[in-house]
C-alpha cells in the first residue's frame, strides 16, 4: 500500500493554487471554478435520463427490440460503472483537470456520433462510448470540488450543489428530451453536450487547478482488465435473470464475475500501488454510505424509468407535458441536494439522511398504491416527490461522507467510488425493477390477450407496454386498456420492492452512522 506521503497532492505550478493562507476559506475563484463544474455535472445527469420519455418513439424509428431499447438505456451506466475506478484513479496520477479535459473533448465527439445513430446497434456502441468518457468526468469533477473547497463546510456545500447540478440534469432529461422530440428528432437533445464542452475546455485552465497525487508507476492494466470482467458479467447476469429467470447462462455469468472479483481483490492486497485501495473500506462511514447510496439509487433508477413510461404511455401525456410533470419531484430533489448538507451542520448526518429514507419509503408505498382512481396522477407525482427528495440527501451526503473519509490523495479514488455505486446503481435498478415490472405485465396480459390474435401481434403486446401501443391500431381496443393496466400493476410491484429496500436502509443509516457528528462546529 502506498504511504500517506506518497499521496499527498502535487500541484502544477501553471495552475491556479490554494495557498495555506488561503486554503481555509475559499474565494471568488474558487467559487467560480464550482460554477463551472456544475456544467458538465449537469450534462452527465442529462445524459442518464435523456431516452426515458423518447424511448418508445426511439425504438420504433431505430427497430429496436425490447432487449436492445434496454441496452440503449443502460449501456452507458453500466460503461460508467466500469470504468470509474480505473478513471478516478488515473485522474490521482495524471492530474484531475487534464483527465477532465480529455474526457470532455471524447464525450462531444461521442455525442454527436449518438445524435445522428442510424441503427440500434450503433446508438448502443455510442452510448457505451459516451459511457467510457463521462467516466473521466465524474470523478474528476468531484475531486476538483474537494480541491477547490478544504474548509468542511464549504466542501459539503460544495458536494450538495454537485448533487443538486447532477440531480438537475437527471430531472430535467425527460423535459429537454421532450422538447426535442416535439421540434426537433430524439438525437438532437445529445447535441447540447457541444457548447458545453468548448465553454469547458476554453475556461478549466484559468479556473481550477490541476492536482495530483505522485505515484511509483503506471496504472497496473492486469487491474483494470480484472475489474471489467468481474462487473460487466455479472451486471450482465444479473439483468438477464430478472429479465428472463434463472438459467445456466445466466448463473454462468454472475459466477465469471464473482471469480475475477475474487482475484482482483487479491491483487489489490498485493500491489504496492493498486487500482483500488481497499484500505478506504476501513472507515464504516466510506463503507455504509456506498451501500446506501448504491441501494437508494437502485430503488429510484428503476422507478424513474417506470413513471416516465407510465405518464407518457398510460396517462397519454406528450412528451412535453410528461416532461413538466417532473418539475415537482426535480425541485423536491434540488431542495434536498442544497438543503441536506445546511442541516447535517446542526444534526447528525446519520439522522438526516435516515429522516429522508423514511419520507422516500413512504413516496415508495405511494406508488404501490395506483388502482385507477380519479387521484392516480397526484399519487403518482407526490410519491415520486418523496423518493426524490430521498435521493437528493443521500447524494448529497453521502458523497460527502465517502469523499470527505479519504486521504488528500485518494479523493479522486473515493470520488470514483461514490460515482461507481451510485451509477451502478442507477442501471441495476432500470435492470431490475424494469424486468420485475415487466414479469408482472406479462404475466398479467398473457391471460387476457385473445386466443385467436395472431401470433406476431401477441409477441408485440407481451414484449412491452411501448410495443402494444405502437401497434395499437391493430389490437382489440380492450386489450390496449388491459395492456396499461397491466403496467401499472408492474410499477406497483416495483414501488412496494422499492419501500422495502428503502426502510432497510433507514435503519441501516439510523445504526451505523449515529456516531459521525455534524459540521457545524468544524
Amino acid at each position: 500500500m502506498t504511504s500517506h506521503s506518497e499521496t499527498c497532492p502535487v500541484e502544477d505550478r501553471s495552475a491556479p493554487q490554494l495557498t495555506n493562507s488561503s486554503a481555509a476559506v475559499a474565494g471568488p475563484r474558487e467559487w467560480l471554478g464550482l460554477t463551472l463544474l456544475a456544467l458538465p455535472t449537469a450534462l452527465l445527469g442529462l445524459d442518464l435520463t435523456l431516452l426515458h420519455l423518447a424511448l418508445p418513439v426511439l425504438a420504433s424509428d431505430l427497430q429496436a427490440s425490447s432487449t436492445q431499447a434496454l441496452w440503449i438505456m443502460d449501456s452507458y451506466g453500466f460503461m460508467i460503472a466500469g470504468f470509474l475506478i480505473t478513471m478516478g484513479t488515473l485522474g490521482d496520477r495524471i492530474g484531475r483537470r487534464k483527465l477532465l479535459m480529455i474526457g470532455a473533448a471524447v464525450f462531444a465527439f461521442a455525442s454527436v456520433a449518438a445524435a445522428f445513430a442510424p441503427t440500434a446497434g450503433f446508438l448502443i456502441a455510442a452510448r457505451a462510448a459516451l459511457g467510457i468518457s463521462a467516466a473521466t468526468l465524474m470523478p474528476s469533477t468531484l475531486a476538483l470540488i474537494g480541491d477547490l473547497f478544504v474548509e468542511p463546510r464549504q466542501r459539503m456545500l460544495g458536494f450538495g450543489i454537485w448533487t443538486t447540478m447532477f440531480a438537475l440534469g437527471m430531472a430535467l432529461g425527460p423535459i429537454v428530451g421532450g422538447v426535442m422530440l416535439t421540434f426537433f428528432w430524439w438525437g438532437a437533445a445529445f447535441l447540447i453536450a457541444v457548447p458545453v464542452v468548448v465553454l469547458l475546455l476554453i475556461l478549466s485552465p484559468f479556473l481550477l487547478p490541476e492536482n495530483r497525487a505522485s505515484s511509483s508507476g503506471p496504472i497496473d492494466l492486469t487491474s483494470v482488465a480484472l475489474l471489467l470482467a468481474a462487473l460487466l458479467p455479472a451486471v450482465y447476469g444479473v439483468k438477464q435473470i430478472a429479465k428472463i429467470g434463472v438459467g445456466p447462462d445466466e448463473l454462468g455469468a454472475v459466477a465469471v464475475g464473482i471469480l475475477f472479483a475474487v482475484l482482483f481483490i487479491r491483487r489489490q492486497q498485493r500491489l504496492e500501488d493498486p487500482l483500488l485501495d481497499l484500505s478506504l473500506f476501513a472507515s464504516k462511514a466510506f463503507s455504509i454510505a456506498l451501500v446506501i447510496l448504491l441501494f437508494g439509487l437502485v430503488a429510484v433508477g428503476g422507478t424513474m424509468l417506470l413513471v416516465t413510461q407510465y405518464l407518457q404511455l398510460v396517462k397519454g401525456y406528450s412528451p412535453v407535458v410528461a416532461g413538466l410533470w417532473m418539475g415537482p419531484p426535480a425541485l423536491a430533489m434540488i431542495i434536498a441536494g442544497i438543503g441536506a448538507p445546511l442541516i447535517a451542520r446542526r444534526v447528525r448526518p446519520g439522522f438526516v439522511v435516515a429522516a429522508a429514507l423514511v419520507l422516500s419509503a413512504f413516496g415508495y408505498f405511494l406508488l404501490s398504491q395506483l388502482d385507477g382512481g380519479s387521484n392516480e396522477l397526484f399519487l403518482v407525482i407526490a410519491g415520486f416527490s418523496l423518493a426524490y427528495l430521498g435521493l437528493g440527501t443521500i447524494a448529497a451526503l453521502g458523497t460527502d461522507l465517502v469523499v470527505g473519509s479519504a486521504p488528500a490523495g485518494k479523493s479522486g479514488s473515493a470520488s470514483a467510488m461514490s460515482e461507481t455505486v451510485q451509477d451502478l446503481g442507477v442501471s441495476l435498478g432500470i435492470a431490475i425493477l424494469g424486468s420485475v415490472s415487466a414479469v408482472v405485465y406479462r404475466q398479467n396480459i398473457a391471460s387476457h390477450a385473445p386466443l385467436d390474435l395472431p401470433a406476431k401481434m401477441r409477441d408485440a403486446v407481451n414484449d412491452s407496454l411501448w410495443t402494444a401501443m405502437s401497434n395499437a391500431s391493430e389490437l382489440p381496443p380492450g386489450l390496449i386498456e388491459q395492456a396499461k393496466s397491466s403496467f401499472v400493476e408492474g410499477l406497483g410491484v416495483a414501488s412496494l420492492v422499492s419501500a422495502v429496500v428503502v426502510t432497510v436502509l433507514a435503519v441501516l443509516a439510523t445504526v451505523t452512522l449515529r456516531n459521525i457528528s455534524s459540521q457545524r462546529d468544524a
